[in-house]
């Protein structure tokens, strides 16, 4: 129960506590007219229900359309009202009320309203007239919405639950329930189809991911593996070089060798040059 509602039962609970002493139909009618000019009251159903009220359904037409009035503040419009000329006159207070209980109605079924439609379902004279009580209901707290003076329209976003329940509509109220939660569940069935296909394809993407990253790591080995290869044969080459160099040293080797005994050669020439003067010696000697 919001704040209006409860607000709404508190300013009822003194007529209906008042009605208890209101035996003849004349005090009847007269606290129908108070509870109905108070500026709080906005349901009614409690006061309608009490004995010394109900006695006024079968009470003199001049009483008796005190009964249907209330009625009227319960569950009815403005449209409802003027089309019985039989009921009371209203006083502006009460006049004020049931415009504002009639716009509860209509933004119940309605979610924007155009200014000309609720000029008429008001009987209202103007613009004006509707903005003010437009306005009304806003602080009220009966309804949440916004004027739009350009559209020339009234945007409702939500409305207090301040009219009372009419006779024999809780069939149709449980009809109406009854669609509303068909179309939920429909509704509900859509997004769940929608949530596993975005699911499905959240998994599809997922895989194909995976597979790309073991490609991508595939590829990524291969080449590691065809480079440590590269770099294996490289060191083998580098390593097939040195050793063809180290001939190298062996030739030098050989070339000082050459070089050895190419001095050894001189040496044993001059040996054999002083060898050589003996033989000459030997051949003056024998000569």
């Amino acid at each position: 129960m919001d704040n209006a509602q409860q607000k709404a039962l508190n300013a009822l609970e003194q007529y209906t506590l008042l009605s208890k002493s209101a035996t003849s139909p004349r005090a009847a009618a007269d606290l129908i007219t108070q509870a109905t000019s108070n500026p709080n009251t906005y349901v009614f159903a409690e006061l309608l229900q009490t004995p010394n009220i109900q006695s006024l359904r079968t009470a003199a037409p001049e009483y008796s359309r005190f009964f249907t009035l209330l009625e009227i503040f319960s569950w009815g419009t403005w449209a409802e009202y003027t089309s019985s000329p039989e009921l009371p006159q209203l006083s502006e207070p009460q006049s004020l009320k049931l415009r504002q209980l009639s716009l509860l109605s209509l933004s119940s079924s309605h979610a924007t309203l155009t200014y000309p439609y609720l000029l008429s379902a008001l009987d209202l004279p103007n613009t004006r007239a509707l903005e003010d009580l437009v306005i009304s209901n806003i602080y009220a707290g009966l309804i949440t919405a916004k004027l739009d003076t350009l559209a020339q329209c009234v945007d409702v976003s939500s409305v207090s639950p301040l009219r009372d329940l009419k006779p024999n509509s809780v069939p149709q109220l449980i009809a109406i329930l009854e669609d509303w939660n068909g179309r939920c569940a429909g509704v509900l069935s859509e997004i769940e189809g929608q949530v596993g296909e975005i699911r499905s394809k959240a998994a599809e993407r997922r895989r194909r991911e995976h597979e790309q990253e073991a490609m991508f790591d595939k590829a990524l080995n291969d080449e590691i593996t065809k480079d440590s290869r590269n770099k294996l044969a490289g060191k083998r080459g580098a390593g097939d070089g040195e050793n063809s160099g180290g001939i190298e040293p062996d030739r030098g080797e050989a070339m000082d060798l050459d070089e050895a005994f190419g001095r050894g050669g001189q040496r044993n020439a001059k040996r054999g040059g002083r060898f050589g003067g003996f033989s000459g010696l030997g051949k003056r000697l024998g000569g």
